[in-house]
């Protein structure tokens, strides 16, 4: 097959752009949460990712570190809160990864002539 001929391969470079950080499963689900709200606590990203406590707090902690989610600690009452929210950074990091995902399967379907 002619590599240069329209629709013949598929181009692996979006592949490899892809940020691993966020496209682990239930990282992309966190980001993908924040970024249809401007912030959401802990208890709420736990009960709609039906996570544990211990499995979101590696994942919500891999996310802060990269600079993607910031973490507030608080308290609404006399209880603990922990929100999330996703920095200017985590915002250009997920569009750029939903750009790539576009780009990955806009190459898989075929042209319309």
């Amino acid at each position: 097959m002619d590599r240069n001929q329209p629709g013949c391969c598929v181009d692996p470079e979006p592949f490899l752009q892809l940020d691993r950080v966020i496209h682990e499963r239930g990282r992309m689900a966190i980001m993908s949460l924040l970024a249809a709200s401007p912030e959401l606590s802990f208890t709420e990203l736990r009960d709609l990712l039906k996570m544990t406590d211990g499995n979101l707090s590696v994942h919500i902690r891999t996310l802060q570190e990269s600079g993607y989610l910031a973490v507030t600690k608080s308290f609404h009452g006399h209880r603990p809160l922990t929100t999330c929210a996703l920095t200017p950074a985590g915002q250009t990091a997920f569009a750029r990864y939903l750009k790539l995902l576009e780009q990955i399967v806009r190459q898989t379907r075929p042209e319309k002539t």
